[in-house]
């Protein structure tokens, strides 16, 4: 038997309802694949921000640490700026772990049908390596003159040389397991520094990975040929806030928004990396059980991949595209009339009549 510690943090809205369905499925495969989880959770959210002042406590980071991964379910709620609910919790969490890579990966399902005609299942899969701790999202800046007519507001982008080599590097490895192509996204016609500087690195590192092709885009180019044709995709690597928006767009070429997974990582795995589903809190269906799992249990596939157990994580993902496939117990996002334990029931017994088989 293998053994993992995992911090499960539901957080808000439909977090508390999906966290549930991706941890059922995690010990359904568990008891299939000689896997022990031992779970924590943590009730940090925005409630406990209304309740207390802070999202989590000082030494959650602490708590945190000793754990093997960290499964998220969603973060922000009305009444709590965005602002607080991030930085107070999931920026913080990302920093301090030096989760530098966050990885999107994009699917055109059978039975999910893309808005897109050119979408195809089979033809669209590829992957949004975004850098997840600097670029646009620094914390450097500030407001002057508040009040005042000739108030200012500055925010810099911070673009270090390890920061870009390390996600850029992360991004053509990838390529190089899948199917050998990469696309960098830039806006060095506009972005007269830090694109530049990008670009160097892009250049610099695919001379290292001779065996994988690459290509520049500018941004809005590049979210064009997104709908334009999606299917010319593998890898795509863009910094924090062009990956922010493309993988976002990708999903919804995709068909939903509400099955897209997401993974933090730190590659090195010298501290744990978080798992989440990309969908947000959705305050407006939050308690009524029709919650789509399908985010946070796909999410919970890359968790099972990146502590090593690839096969765990390809049954899972098979059954969520036999689950999607068959449509029968599919929740309303997607068209249907299931339900949040409807549908997780259903992927489970998909898991264990493939392991009858």
């Amino acid at each position: 038997m293998t053994s993992h510690r995992i911090a499960l943090i539901p957080g808000d809205g439909i977090g508390s309802e999906v966290l549930p369905a991706a941890r059922q499925v995690l010990e359904t495969i568990g008891a299939q694949h000689g896997i022990d989880w031992y779970f924590e959770e943590f009730d940090w959210s925005c409630a406990r921000y209304l309740n207390e002042g802070a999202m989590m406590p000082p030494d959650g980071l602490d708590r945190l640490r000793a754990h093997d991964a960290i499964l998220l379910g969603a973060v922000g709620y009305p009444g709590v700026p965005d602002h607080v609910s991030l930085w107070g919790l999931l920026i913080p969490i990302r920093r301090a772990f030096r989760q530098y890579v966050n990885l999107r990966p994009i699917k055109v399902f059978a039975g999910v049908p893309s808005p897109l005609r050119a979408a195809l299942p089979g033809e669209v899969d590829f992957v949004v390596v975004r850098e997840n701790v600097e670029g646009e999202y620094s914390e450097i800046g500030g407001r002057l003159g508040r009040g005042f007519p000739e108030e200012m507001a500055v925010q810099e982008a911070v673009f270090t040389r390890a920061g870009v080599s390390r996600v850029v590097d992360y991004a053509f490895r990838l390529a190089g397991r899948r199917r050998g192509r990469l696309t960098s996204a830039t806006k060095s016609n506009g972005i007269v520094h830090t694109m530049p500087f990008w670009d160097e690195i892009v250049a610099e590192t695919g001379a290292a990975h001779p065996r994988v092709s690459w290509e520049q885009e500018h941004i809005d180019a590049l979210a064009a040929k997104f709908v334009l044709d999606p299917g010319r995709y593998d890898v795509v690597v863009a910094s924090n806030l062009f990956g922010d928006i493309l993988s976002d767009l990708a999903a919804a070429v995709a068909g939903s928004i509400g099955i897209a997974p997401s993974a933090n990582l730190n590659p090195e795995r010298d501290f744990p990396s978080m798992f989440e589903p990309v969908h947000g809190s959705a305050p407006d269906i939050a308690g009524k059980g029709v919650a789509d799992p399908i985010g946070a249990i796909w999410s919970a596939a890359l968790m099972l991949d990146h502590l090593g157990h690839p096969e765990a994580a390809d049954r899972v993902t098979t059954a969520i595209a036999a689950a999607l496939a068959d449509g029968r117990a599919v929740t309303p996002d997607l068209g249907g009339t299931g339900t949040t334990t409807g549908f997780t029931r259903h992927l489970l017994d998909l898991l264990e009549q493939r392991q009858t088989a």
